[in-house]
């Protein structure tokens, strides 16, 4: 009798960079087939000038036409260079790799941060996550990096703590401790919509204020939760790999010496840690200061030619918004060289910059994943699939006749269907807010509870897909600390981490915004849900 034995296949992982491209392959194709069919959108825009709407007609472009490839090969460079997450992680890495090459994020870490309860830990990093996001998308460049360090030193999986960085970010974005960008960007087209039913609304920078603050809180309280009793138990514990082989050695020390030697090094750490605090604050002084305008030498990093201090400080060419993530970097550059110095882990610029250059190296692979990664997001930009669907979503909605709780409920769910396929909040407020701000009004909804619709829409399913732009640094770090280079990360496996955490996380918006509304608690000083 024959033996047969079973042939096990062994299963085929995909790399993200493969995938991206197959993904820029597939949009080529839908373009070209789409634009054959004509399929198109048209919706209104409100000119803010005459107060009118203006219709808007916009088409599939053909990207494998003539000037579609054209336009791929001239501009893949600048999709590159221009790339919001590059420069950003790119500056932040630079800190970053400074302070972790002096040695000072480690001792920092190992001596305060890692003695935290895992609940405060992950309370504060999601906390610190959401409202990052007063100043855009800084957060994801610069605290999915700094997460993933943290955990990795306190022998915690550094895959959680990217996770929690990540999910943070995103499904909290755009709720804060104070107005920030999102208000900057949001207010004018709410303001304009709004003219529509009644000419004399008033839209005020702080709608929205006491509705974000409640929802910071309740978010990071249920984020921890979630990631500490569902994701954290599924993720396991991570095994370090060690550099080198184990070799046995024979040492006879002196314990006493040996102890010496302990005392000093604490000794010298401790010093370094008290010197990189000292600069530290002086940093930060220097650079409130430079937010308080009307004082001799502030104001630097203020736009003075905005009135309001809002304006000055978040607003399309705020100095403080656009140097953000560099005065961060700076931060961390020059309070691991004092620690250096102070510690005396350090004993010169060469000791600096090589140490820094290897730490830096180590997360270079990123790079490539961010290139293919630009190129694909600006082809799906191009060919404004993702514009004529929301387009199409918004005309479904103006269609529909629902008022009061399910005009509202309805509308969230479009708004954060649309968002898988166009990301940007202002983008798809400009589609919406002609549809959603008059039905609301004509329902008895106050127009800043609309504005806050789209906030939570947006919140919703941000991190859910690949055509976020920082969903890159997310799935390149997964894969910069994956044990496992043979299965790697890919973009499905990348939002399957996260599902539990969206999931109910979108609940928790979902019942907020109702209980909110059902209620009538004010949502900003003086304003209400309803009208």
């Amino acid at each position: 009798m024959n033996d047969y034995k079973k042939i096990k296949l062994k299963k085929f992982y995909f790399h993200p960079i493969t995938i991206f491209l197959f993904l820029t392959l597939l949009t080529l194709i839908a373009s070209s087939i789409l634009s054959k069919f004509e399929i198109q959108a048209t919706y209104n825009t409100i000119n803010t000038s005459t107060k009118e709407l203006e219709p808007t007609l916009v088409a599939v472009e053909n990207l494998l036409s003539f000037d579609g490839l054209k336009f791929i090969i001239s501009n893949a460079t600048r999709n590159f260079l221009s790339f919001g997450p590059l420069g950003m992680l790119l500056i932040s890495l630079i800190g970053l790799s400074v302070a972790e090459g002096t040695g000072f994020i480690e001792t920092l870490t190992k001596r305060h941060i890692s003695k935290f309860p895992k609940f405060t830990l992950t309370f504060l990093l999601i906390f610190i996550s959401i409202i990052s996001s007063l100043i855009n998308e800084v957060g994801y460049a610069i605290l999915i990096p700094l997460a993933a360090l943290i955990y990795f030193i306190s022998n915690r999986n550094p895959i959680l703590g990217i996770i929690t960085a990540f999910c943070g970010v995103s499904f909290g974005y755009g709720v804060s401790i104070f107005v920030g960008s999102m208000e900057v960007s949001l207010m004018d087209y709410t303001k304009v919509a709004a003219s529509l039913i009644d000419e004399n609304s008033h839209i005020a920078l702080i709608s929205n204020l006491i509705f974000i603050i409640v929802a910071t809180i309740i978010l990071s309280i249920v984020g921890t939760i979630i990631i500490e009793k569902i994701v954290s138990p599924k993720l396991g514990k991570y095994k370090k790999e060690d550099e080198l082989a184990k070799t046995e050695q024979f040492q006879i020390l002196n314990l006493e010496e040996q102890e010496q030697m302990q005392l000093e090094k604490d000794k010298y750490e401790k010093r370094g840690l008290r010197i990189a605090l000292i600069i530290t604050i002086l940093i930060i002084f220097i650079f409130v200061y430079s937010l308080i305008p009307n004082l001799p030498y502030s104001g630097m990093l203020l736009d003075m030619k905005e009135n309001a201090y809002v304006n000055q400080l978040f607003g399309e060419n705020s100095y403080f918004q656009d140097g953000f993530t560099y005065l961060v970097s700076l931060l961390f550059i020059l309070a691991g060289i004092a620690y250096g110095i102070g510690s005396k882990s350090i004993k010169n610029d060469k000791d600096i910059i090589e140490n820094a250059s290897k730490k830096f190296n180590e997360r270079g692979s990123i790079l490539i994943l961010i290139f293919v990664a630009s190129q694909f997001i600006a082809v799906f930009r191009k060919s404004n699939i993702g514009y004529i669907v929301t387009a199409w979503l918004a005309s479904l909605l103006e269609h529909l006749s629902f008022s009061g709780l399910p005009l509202i409920i309805v509308t969230v769910i479009l708004i954060a269907l649309s968002n898988l396929l166009l990301t940007s909040t202002t983008s798809k407020w400009i589609i919406f807010s002609p549809v959603v701000v008059p039905m609301f009004m004509q329902a008895n909804i106050s127009p800043q509870f609309a504005q806050l619709v789209i906030r939570v829409a947006d919140s919703m399913t941000k991190g859910y897909t690949p055509l976020l732009a920082s969903f890159v640094i997310y799935i390149g770090y997964l894969n910069i600390y994956n044990l496992h280079k043979e299965k790697p990360y890919t973009i499905r496996k990348s939002l399957k981490l996260i599902t539990p955490y969206f999931l109910l996380i979108s609940v928790t918006w979902i019942l907020l915004i109702i209980g909110w509304y059902i209620i009538g608690l004010p949502i900003g000083p003086g304003v209400y849900p309803t009208l």
